[in-house]
């Protein structure tokens, strides 16, 4: 595969997952800065800002500032907005390799941002809309697209960066005053609520609610799912028949990380869990930076423009 495909496959994945994420991390922080007193709710939109990745935090916070950072603004590297048109733009570039419905998805979406309809939407309404459209692109390409290498480099990118946004959306619940309502907020951010209480026959713990988010085997969006599906991807793309170790950097990187996480006592990763969902997020920065140093020739590897990447 031509190494500017693959790259926009494994683009196409990665934005289409962090329009969809952060549509989830501001549909549940959205509702709880609106219930927090005035001090409280700037207190969480700069955490929010500075969790998402805004360098320059301003001089007020408020939630009209936190949607159009990382919702509205087509300009914000960090916002819906930016996404979605990268998606498009990413899209554009692997025309021919993908299917007619797969691309009028992508584009149908993208088109309501420039004809306005994008911002004339408000919350919670918006986030239900990005999930909605997420939903249909990732529907319609696992119904149209073959398992070939291009479909290895889409769901390696959208793996990546679900194991980043699920970091971040537990990173939020850590930060948040108060105990147990963070928590359920997230879980059903993730849409992983039901799911949770079946698993913990509905006892409802913040360190249960961190273990099934981290390290649940069979749930979608646990960070160990993510890792373990991206792991595959890049064996499938590597497909070398070695006997012994990796040669893949990638492999390395997020082989390692999995296993820190399922090895490690729950207690140790609990006890400081921004500082290690913070790390979480580094090694899928170096893990993308790994992929495009070996597939992408003379690409250099695309990141979050914030500072945890």
């Amino acid at each position: 595969m031509l190494s500017r495909i693959a790259e926009s496959m494994f683009w196409i994945g990665r934005y289409v997952e962090r329009a969809e994420d952060t549509a989830r991390i501001l549909d549940v922080q959205t509702q709880v800065i609106l219930e927090e007193s005035s001090a409280e709710a700037e207190a969480t939109c700069r955490t929010l800002l500075s969790i998402m990745g805004v360098e320059e935090m301003p001089e007020r916070a408020d939630l009209s500032l936190v949607l159009t950072q990382l919702a509205y603004d087509p300009g914000s590297p960090v916002s819906i907005a930016s996404a979605l048109g990268a998606a498009r733009e990413s899209a554009r570039r692997a025309r021919e390799t993908l299917s007619v419905p797969m691309w009028e998805a992508i584009n149908t979406t993208y088109r309501a941002i420039p004809s306005g309809h994008f911002r004339s939407m408000r919350p919670p309404a918006i986030f239900q809309w990005v999930r909605e459209r997420a939903a249909l692109v990732n529907g319609t390409a696992d119904a149209t697209m073959t398992r070939d290498e291009g479909w290895h480099f889409l769901m390696l990118g959208r793996c990546i960066e679900r194991a980043d946004m699920t970091s971040r959306l537990v990173a939020t619940a850590s930060v948040t005053p108060g105990t147990g309502a963070p928590w359920t907020n997230t879980l059903r951010a993730c849409g992983a609520y039901e799911a949770f209480l079946r698993t913990y026959k509905g006892l409802e713990t913040e360190r249960g609610a961190a273990e099934f988010l981290l390290l649940d085997r069979l749930f979608p969006r646990s960070v160990v799912f993510s890792l373990n599906r991206a792991e595959q991807c890049v064996d499938n793309l590597e497909a070398s028949g070695l006997r012994a170790g990796f040669q893949n950097d990638a492999q390395r990187l997020l082989g390692r990380t999995r296993a820190e996480l399922e090895y490690r006592s729950l207690s140790d990763v609990m006890a400081d869990l921004p500082t290690e969902m913070e790390r979480l997020q580094r090694t899928c920065a170096l893990a993308t930076e790994a992929v495009a140093r070996r597939y992408f020739a003379g690409a250099e590897a695309l990141t979050w423009q914030g500072v945890l990447q």
